[in-house]
């Protein structure tokens, strides 16, 4: 399993890093590429191939295609939800946006099952374009949402759920 994230975000690679170290042979490495005509630099680590992490990819890749489990329901712990929001959440005034963009819609509608059945969390699908959706929890969760993943998030990730943590109504 590989890991990568662009330089500026160096810190949470390394806070993943330290998650996963004891499944990893070597550090992570600087990377560099050229994405739209600008080059990029990143920072990159892989596991050692274990049965562990064999048995993960075909239970998020069953066929090679990615998916959501049919037992999201159990998998997605605060810790899972907190990761989630680090790596594919998208911060707005009103709420936060999942990039569920490469899931189908029956994998998308799985996962804001869960988010809305598990956590209580006040969420909608958006089609983000055609054939691609995204998931939306709305700013009245925002609080509920900060409660359940901010003690799991590196600190240069929060800006994910800044504006919420803070706020009045959850300072209880």
């Amino acid at each position: 399993m590989g890991f990568k994230r662009s330089a500026d975000r160096a810190s949470y690679v390394l806070f993943v890093f330290n998650l996963l170290s004891h499944y990893c042979s070597s550090s992570p490495q600087l990377t560099s590429g050229i994405r739209s005509g600008k080059r990029y630099h990143g920072l990159q680590f892989f596991t050692r191939t274990m049965p562990c992490i064999t048995e993960l990819y075909f239970l998020f890749y069953p066929k090679g295609v990615k998916s959501i489990p049919q037992n999201i329901y159990a998998l997605l712990t605060p810790i899972a939800l907190a990761h989630l929001i680090m790596g594919d959440g998208v911060a707005k005034k009103t709420g936060l946006v999942l990039c569920t963009d490469s899931y189908s819609i029956e994998d998308t509608v799985r996962l804001l099952n869960v988010l809305i059945t598990r956590y209580r969390l006040n969420s909608t699908l958006r089609i983000a374009i055609k054939n691609q959706y995204r998931i939306y929890i709305q700013q009245d969760s925002m609080a509920s949402l900060v409660k359940i993943v901010s003690p799991y998030m590196h600190y240069t990730m929060l800006y994910k759920v800044k504006s919420w943590l803070n706020t009045p109504r959850n300072r209880n």
